[in-house]
């Protein structure tokens, strides 16, 4: 125990003496939030809209009024001709128009239905459909504002509510992958280049004559990195509800508890790298483009990984953050227990102790 301890004050003293190694685990995961939690967002806000108002009456100047108080829209001026809408649009000023027809209130009053016509920039088909959802909403709570009484014909009106997240935020959705994210990145690159560094610098033959065993080296090198990843798991989580206005809705023991799990199935990848590698350099350039790629891409924040091909489907299995970020999910947004966890839970040990395993035999070999 005592050589153990030697060893974990000895990585300790390394990665507090060397301030790029601080600025990595401290820095790089402040600033990715940061950058990451403003910048990756579904919400389209502040989009600029062009009105053609042909109508010039109460009811579309109240509709324009309701248009131009939300914060999906800002006018960008009032034209007078269909011509001058495609020449905004040739511009690239705006991305919608909405045409107001002559007559549109009294159609509203007389016939209790009207027209309006939206002119859209498909050029980028997502956000065009979001604007459009966004318009028709706004219509609705106008008509529902200014004619409840109206008769309309024989109709089902669905009821939406929103569940966890009622007014479709992106934090909600973008947090638990950023975190997945930046705690895969810097606890594997960080231990991936911890074993590797020995070799370099020659202080591994020291280790291969001294009677520690492998596996306390291996435990020696990766505690001190898990004891500094969870105070950056309490700095993004401070960023996320101060700054990010995320609340945690379930457990926070619990929270650590998972994020505590997952760092160290990241640390026992990072020991794998380290001990397959003979260069810090390569072990970096595994650990980013290895890890940075797969928590993209299958952890399931970015890309819905039921729509992927079953062959992807079954790959993003084996990637540590598409369970972690169903984890964090389930804790923070949805505040679920354990007892709704156990799956993934039970995915990310296994994959520690697989991992692990193999790690420690490879060490094993190379003492040899």
């Amino acid at each position: 125990m005592k050589e153990f301890l030697s060893f974990v004050r000895k990585e300790f003293y390394h990665v507090l003496r060397d301030r790029k190694t601080l600025f990595i685990l401290f820095g790089m995961p402040v600033v990715q939030m940061l950058i990451f939690g403003f910048a990756l967002t579904n919400e389209v806000k502040n989009s600029k809209i062009l009105i053609l108002d042909q109508a010039h009456d109460e009811a579309s100047a109240k509709l324009i009024r309701e248009i131009e108080a939300s914060n999906y829209f800002e006018t960008e001026k009032v034209v007078n001709t269909y011509s001058q809408i495609y020449e905004t649009f040739k511009q690239g000023n705006i991305r919608l128009a909405l045409v107001i027809p002559v007559n549109f209130g009294s159609d509203l009053d007389h016939q209790n239905k009207a027209t309006i016509q939206l002119l859209n920039d498909a050029s980028d088909p997502n956000t065009a459909t979001t604007l459009s959802n966004y318009v028709s909403i706004i219509v609705n709570d106008f008509l529902k504002g200014n004619y409840p009484m109206a008769k309309v014909p024989l109709a089902i009106l669905p009821e939406t509510r929103m569940l966890y997240n009622p007014q479709l935020q992106g934090a909600p959705n973008f947090v638990p992958g950023v975190m997945a994210m930046i705690l895969m990145l810097i606890c594997v690159m960080m231990t991936a280049v911890s074993i590797v560094r020995e070799k370099e610098t020659g202080t591994m033959e020291v280790l291969l004559v001294s009677p520690f065993k492998p596996i306390l080296v291996i435990l020696s090198k990766a505690f001190p990195y898990l004891l500094l990843s969870l105070i950056n798991v309490t700095s993004i989580l401070l960023l996320s509800v101060y700054l990010l206005d995320l609340p945690i809705q379930g457990s926070i023991p619990l929270l650590y508890g998972m994020s505590t799990l997952f760092i160290i199935t990241c640390l026992s990848i990072g020991i794998l790298i380290s001990v397959s590698t003979n260069s810090q350099q390569v072990a970096m350039l595994i650990s980013l483009m290895g890890m940075m790629l797969p928590a993209l891409l299958f952890s399931g924040f970015m890309f819905p990984i039921e729509n992927m091909p079953l062959p992807l489907q079954v790959i993003s299995n084996i990637v540590p953050s598409k369970w972690y970020y169903i984890m964090v999910k389930g804790v923070m947004i949805k505040g679920l227990g354990i007892s709704s966890l156990l799956k993934e839970t039970g995915v990310l040990v296994l994959i520690t102790l697989v991992v692990l395993t193999i790690s420690l035999k490879k060490f094993k070999i190379r003492l040899a």
